[in-house]
């Protein structure tokens, strides 16, 4: 990536309300999937994909994420932490590890509740070709429900176990951004209702299609689904 892109900005301060009562005694971060807390595949993702700087944006729990992954050397890259609120929302979390800890022109930035084989590399080119201040990596979910499809007699043809839906797409939570974001960032709120807005009226925000994996864990159902399908893919 030229050095351009050597950091990544990860946002882990989520109490992980609704992983309850997995979470009464640990953050969201370190709930476990498949053998190995959520943040850790984070981390192992950016290290295969060359990033070797990470700011981490702490809030809840935060001394407990700190004293598993300490300076990031057992993971191949260096950590420091940026502690922000909850109430701050993702504006105030990236604002803060940005300008405390980034001098990068170019970085990335995650909210860090994703597990994807996304090419970071491939995303970096996109949006330094594209001259953006920010842009989001895209995918297409999966339906949560079982389609059945039919003939025109209503008969039915086949099961399809929730598929991925083409015709809806949504945000990963992984992004590459500009140093001019701080200029967009708000002191509270989340980025996805203040900055991105601002940033798509004046065509500084574009979106990286991707298709792959594509796993975000904030439910129990979610976790269980996530056990699964860590069991198969081989990275």
């Amino acid at each position: 990536m030229s050095g351009k892109f050597s950091t990544a900005v990860i946002l882990a301060g989520g109490p992980g309300n609704r992983l309850k009562p997995l979470t009464d005694r640990i953050p969201k971060a370190l709930v476990e999937i498949a053998e190995k807390p959520l943040i850790q595949w984070i981390i192992e993702w950016c290290a295969k994909n060359h990033v070797s700087q990470i700011v981490l944006g702490v809030a809840h729990m935060r001394e407990k994420i700190i004293e598993y992954l300490g300076d990031g050397s057992r993971l191949g890259v260096n950590i420091v932490y940026s502690v922000h609120t909850l109430e701050g929302g993702t504006g105030e979390g990236f604002r803060l590890a940005i300008s405390r800890y980034v001098d990068d022109d170019a970085f990335f930035a995650l909210n860090g509740d994703q597990i994807t084989d996304l090419s970071l590399k491939d995303l970096a080119e996109f949006h330094l070709n594209h001259d953006l201040t920010a842009t989001i990596a895209m995918t297409n979910p999966h339906c949560p429900y079982g389609h059945i499809r039919t003939d025109e007699d209503n008969n039915v043809l086949e099961f399809i176990e929730k598929p991925p839906c083409p015709y809806a797409n949504c945000s990963t939570g992984v992004y590459a951004f500009n140093r001019e974001i701080l200029d967009f960032l708000p002191q509270r709120g989340d980025v996805e209702k203040t900055t991105f807005p601002v940033l798509a009226a004046n065509n500084r925000l574009k979106v990286y299609p991707f298709k792959g994996i594509f796993i975000t864990v904030n439910t129990h159902k979610d976790l269980v689904e996530a056990e699964e399908r860590l069991k198969v893919i081989r990275w």
